[in-house]
């Protein structure tokens, strides 16, 4: 039996709200299966909302937070089929972006599809596998830089960036990093594919989400601060903030309070200017919000 996964959690009030403009840049939009059809091969059900009970859970968290827009990132959930997302896009209006999913071989038809519903990149599970495979990312790439679009990669930094940091430097399109990288915390910043990534963001090559710090760590998540911090050093301009909501898919991690993962970001980030670049100026020019 496929488990349902819990629905997501309330987030409590920040120490500090967001500045004015805030971008989430990283979240999931779902809906119940008789809204969307979820993939055969899923691992779990969305909570039993509609679309419409998600995005008004998000939006509550967003007036909480001080967020004003956010990018829907497709949920394998729904496999190759990104109607979710381009209608979840499509009904958060002006104030939302989205990263789609496209398998090896897609056409120039479908790239101009998703880029015209503001799709602005294409995800690489490079942990798991799954539709789109590292070759074919490959493949990809001058199509999504003729259109503005980006790679988003889900990687473990320590496993994996020995293997294709010196494809990355040759890419035409921008890289994004999920969940700083997935780490072994353990390691420390120092650890030689950590340290690889930071070298990316701080020669311009690659941007860093600075989110999912609950699936590598317990809250509030001090054993990640380095990390961030790390990648923060590296390039302010090159590091994004995201929430992850609904936080499906939890396997042993805890279910994490936005507010809680916006204080943690502020307890590293101590510099205003440094956290106007992340949260607003960076990815109001990667997703091409209106400034």
């Amino acid at each position: 039996m496929i488990p349902t996964s819990t629905p997501p959690r309330t987030a409590s009030a920040p120490e500090q709200k967001a500045p004015p403009g805030a971008v989430d840049t990283h979240i999931h939009m779902l809906a119940v299966p008789d809204e969307f059809a979820l993939s055969p091969t899923r691992i779990e059900n969305p909570a039993a909302l509609d679309m419409d009970g998600f995005l008004s859970a998000y939006k509550t968290q967003c007036d909480t937070l001080g967020i004003q827009r956010c990018v829907v990132v497709h949920s394998i959930l729904y496999g190759a089929d990104n109607s979710v997302t381009v209608e979840a896009i499509r009904r958060l209006g002006s104030d939302a972006r989205g990263v789609g999913l496209l398998r090896d071989g897609a056409t120039e038809a479908e790239l101009d599809a998703l880029a015209e519903a503001n799709i602005k990149g294409i995800r690489l599970n490079y942990v798991h596998g799954g539709v789109l495979s590292w070759q074919g990312a490959k493949a990809l790439a001058p199509g999504l830089a003729a259109r503005g679009m980006h790679l988003q990669m889900l990687v473990n930094a320590d496993r994996h960036m020995a293997e294709i940091a010196g494809d990355i430097r040759g890419l035409p399109c921008s890289v994004v990093f999920d969940h700083i990288g997935w780490p072994n915390v353990a390691a420390g910043p120092a650890e030689p594919g950590f340290a690889a990534m930071c070298a990316l963001l701080a020669d311009g090559k690659a941007y860093a989400k600075l989110s999912g710090l609950y699936r590598s760590a317990t809250a509030p998540w001090a054993e990640t601060d380095a990390l961030v911090a790390a990648l923060v050093a590296a390039n302010p301009h090159r590091c994004l903030w995201g929430s992850d909501f609904p936080y499906i898919m939890l396997a042993d991690a805890q279910m994490p309070d936005a507010g809680h993962a916006l204080d943690a970001f502020h307890r590293v980030v101590r510099r205003d200017a440094d956290r106007q670049t992340i949260l607003v100026d960076a990815p109001v020019a990667l997703y091409g919000f209106d400034g």
